[in-house]
């Protein structure tokens, strides 16, 4: 049986300024995640899982069930603003979240569109320019796919059951996926209808149990 192909998941950023960015971020703040942010020793698939709770926990979870890449490398890249990608398991200040929560996440401001540019352009070169990328996060607008899709073009690729449903949608539908061990169905980017119908919802039966 052959091996399944190279990927990299590229995992889209949480929105920093929200309640959930609030409660981590405020001072008095004592649950174990706050205290550990605050001692310098979170890493960024932490704060964003808890910034973003199930929509960002479906999309680590799913790159760590279906990540095919070899074992020294990360099967997944979480896109920061003005940072480029960085591995979901760096470390991320205090200082650094709030530096970035000011960026604007728009195709045409260059702190971020020039940063995700030379991030995607540094991992291509660093994998031999044979991988695919598949974008868990939207498609809909060019916030990312603008960039990307210079570096990368045809093997950009995201899952074609997104097309139409929300956030939380799909993060459910991820976090399902990463537990029945059924994967999605990757379709490039480039030439794709990136805007559709709403699906039907989940089954309630078979939603993921999800714990803030």
């Amino acid at each position: 049986m052959p091996a399944p192909p190279s990927r990299i998941f590229l995992l889209s950023p949480a929105k920093a300024g929200g309640r959930r960015y609030s409660i981590l971020t405020r001072d008095e703040a004592s649950f174990e995640l706050a205290l550990k942010f605050r001692a310098g020793f979170a890493t960024l698939g932490e704060i964003y899982s808890f910034i973003s709770g199930l929509y960002f926990r479906g999309k680590i979870a799913y790159a760590a069930a279906f990540g095919a890449v070899p074992e020294q490398s990360s099967s997944a890249l979480v896109i920061v603003p003005g940072l480029g990608m960085l591995s979901p398991e760096t470390v991320f200040s205090t200082e650094q979240l709030r530096a970035t929560a000011q960026i604007d996440v728009d195709e045409d401001n260059p702190v971020h569109h020039d940063a995700l540019l030379a991030a995607a352009a540094s991992v291509d070169r660093a994998t031999g320019h044979q991988r695919s990328f598949v974008l868990l996060g939207s498609v809909a607008s060019a916030k990312y796919t603008t960039a990307l899709l210079k570096v990368l073009g045809h093997r950009l690729l995201f899952p074609a059951e997104f097309v139409g449903r929300g956030d939380m949608s799909r993060g459910g539908m991820m976090l399902r996926c990463a537990a029945s061990g059924q994967e999605l169905t990757y379709i490039p980017v480039s030439g794709a209808q990136l805007r559709g119908p709403r699906p039907g919802r989940l089954n309630p039966k078979e939603r993921p149990k999800y714990d803030p």
